[in-house]
């Protein structure tokens, strides 16, 4: 599964969600939603945007935790 560390580079640089939206021209609400994971699809034009603005790798704010995506509720086998 893929984990979105949004809010960890947020903490670490003490930004609120409505400043990275400010400076990145990104919607408050896809902001939040990247902030709480509450997402499936990400636009690279997006993540590209917030890597400039927080001066971090795409590595720092995605990583993928190993865990197999098809036993997920949101990702069932399908047979």
């Amino acid at each position: 599964m893929i984990k979105i560390l949004l809010s960890i580079r947020l903490g670490e640089k003490r930004w609120t969600q409505a400043k990275l939206a400010k400076k990145t021209g990104i919607r408050a609400a896809t902001i939040n939603e990247l902030y709480n994971e509450c997402t499936d699809r990400v636009s690279l034009r997006q993540l590209d945007r917030i890597c400039h603005v927080l001066e971090c790798d795409l590595s720092d704010l995605l990583v993928r935790d190993g865990s197999d995506p098809f036993t997920e509720p949101d990702h069932p086998v399908k047979t």
